[in-house]
């Protein structure tokens, strides 16, 4: 027996008209018996549609402000009923039901009346009730009803019922009914996430409804996916499909250099999800050319950006480059024509947004869900543990490298001078390692450690670190403290005139 179905009915109950009239105009044209409320069904009479109110049906009229139009068994009973269901169909005409085929609801914008700064209760009043069930209703009947459930679904929706003559598969409806529960369980998410801003619920839920395909995950042989809106965080302007490894340095990218947003022109390469090359100068040119000093051999192939806009001496520069992705708050013009000169060389516009303030890993057969570390170290911080104090020169480096130091794989060690990152060591099982590695790979590019600074993303345990630090000739060292051995690395410091500041907070990121 086929499961095929024609469309003979309908129920149009939307929000957004966007695209509508030509699904109605096609509905009218294969004779197709309109059902509506409020708006919509204003909407529809004045494309010179004939529709039969609901309130028609159901003998009531839209009570309570609208907030019970579609809430009645008339309503349901048309949606719910099983058509090859003697009983259903008996019952149908008993209490004289109609029978409804389509289902199109488009629900109250929730979620953007929040990220609007409503007030609390104009957003509770776009908390969809009557849109919500209707969904609900017709998507778990799709044996017989076809349910669209949002205006981005309108076109391919009327692309089926022009092609098909209003007639649907099983496998048409499931595939709708698919779509719909898509966007209930979404929409109940952002509401629970509304009320439970507080978290005094411990419970997670996470919906992305924009999902992309990516070309792997990071390696060939893993499947990868993005899901959310990157198009609110970039404007592309040019170059391929950014791939899993990309989105992750990006994402380390862009963490960084807003630590450093509205201060002096800065730049910052960034290899694996750390920083290689970083530095700040008086134009965003002399710090590029600083940056790259860095590690002009991690450079290659690494992720680019500044807090200012790049310029057309800067953009020439970066040319003679291979890097994967360039990103900046803005591109002049000539800059943009240097840059596009390698095809799949990505550039970004940054835009100006707030980042979730949690973050979310999976973890063995579960979530790690935690604040994300908004704590940046500034000079209020800190506590001056030893008699020598850093010099305003230091003082001004010292932060810097916090601020790195910070976005880097722990155990980690950072070292400025002059606001130029010099080296790092991340991501190593001893912090005297991190150093140690630090220490080579600034002096494996020429760099003069004398009166450079150190940052650490964690206490020194002993005090080995400091004694090696201050062989390199390192002058002043920041650190957040609280090991019980805390006072033999003040001691060392004290004897061999180092300078260290504490500020009490931990950086770990693992």
């Amino acid at each position: 027996m086929s499961n095929n179905k024609t469309i003979t009915s309908a129920l149009i109950s939307v929000f957004s008209k966007d695209g509508l009239e030509p699904i109605v105009k096609q509905l009218n044209a294969q004779n197709v018996t309109i059902y509506s409320t409020g708006g919509t069904e204003k909407f529809i009479k004045d494309l010179g549609i004939d529709v039969i109110p609901v309130e028609d049906v159901t003998s009531y009229p839209s009570i309570l402000g609208g907030r019970v139009k579609t809430l009645h068994p008339k309503v349901f009973g048309g949606i719910l009923n099983r058509q090859n269901n003697d009983s259903d169909v008996a019952e149908l005409v008993d209490f004289d039901i109609p029978q409804i085929d389509l289902v199109i609801v488009d629900l109250y914008p929730f979620e953007k009346t929040v990220a609007s700064g409503a007030s609390n209760q104009d957003i509770i009043e776009k908390i969809d009730i009557g849109g919500i069930s209707l969904i609900r209703a017709a998507a778990k009947n799709y044996a017989d009803v076809v349910c669209v459930s949002s205006v981005d679904d309108y076109s391919e929706f009327l692309e089926l019922l022009t092609s098909k003559s209003g007639a649907t598969s099983e496998a048409d409806r499931k595939h709708f009914a698919a779509k719909a529960f898509n966007v209930s369980s979404h929409y109940d998410s952002a509401i629970f996430n509304y009320f439970n801003a507080n978290h005094d619920i411990a419970s997670l839920k996470i919906s992305e409804t924009n999902g992309k395909v990516l070309r792997y995950g990071e390696n060939p042989h893993q499947r990868g996916f993005f899901f959310g809106n990157f198009d609110d965080i970039f404007t592309k302007l040019h170059g391929k499909e950014l791939s899993y490894n990309n989105l992750l340095d990006v994402d380390a990218a862009v963490n960084l250099i807003n630590e450093f947003k509205g201060e002096a022109p800065t730049f910052a390469i960034l290899k694996h999800n750390n920083a290689c090359g970083f530095a700040q100068r008086d134009s965003i040119h002399q710090a590029y050319v600083d940056a790259l000093a860095g590690d002009p051999v991690s450079a290659f192939g690494g992720i680019l950006i500044a807090n200012t806009e790049i310029d057309k001496a800067t953009a020439e520069k970066i040319h003679t480059l291979f890097c994967e992705v360039v990103i900046a708050p803005s591109f002049s013009e000539e800059a943009l024509d240097i840059l596009k000169g390698k095809k799949n060389r990505i550039l970004l516009i940054l835009h100006d947004i707030d980042f979730r303030e949690t973050t979310v890993r999976t973890c063995l057969n579960g979530i790690l869900v935690q604040d994300r570390d908004n704590k940046t170290d500034s000079v209020a911080d800190l506590t001056h543990a030893t008699n020598n104090k850093p010099t305003q020169n230091e003082l001004e480096d010292l932060i810097f490298a916090s601020k790195i130091c910070k976005h880097t794989k722990s155990n980690t060690i950072v070292l400025v001078k002059n606001k130029q990152l010099c080296a790092s060591g991340t991501g190593q099982t001893s912090r005297v390692d991190a150093l140690n590695q630090a220490i080579h790979k600034a002096q494996s590019f020429n760099f003069d450690l004398k009166g450079a600074v150190m940052a650490s993303d964690a206490f020194f345990p002993f005090p080995d670190c400091v004694e090696i630090a201050d062989k390199a000739g390192i002058t002043a060292v920041i650190q957040p403290g609280g090991s019980i051995k805390d006072q033999l690395t003040i001691d060392y410091c004290n004897e061999n005139n180092l300078a260290m500041v504490m500020t009490g907070t931990r950086h770990f990121k693992h």
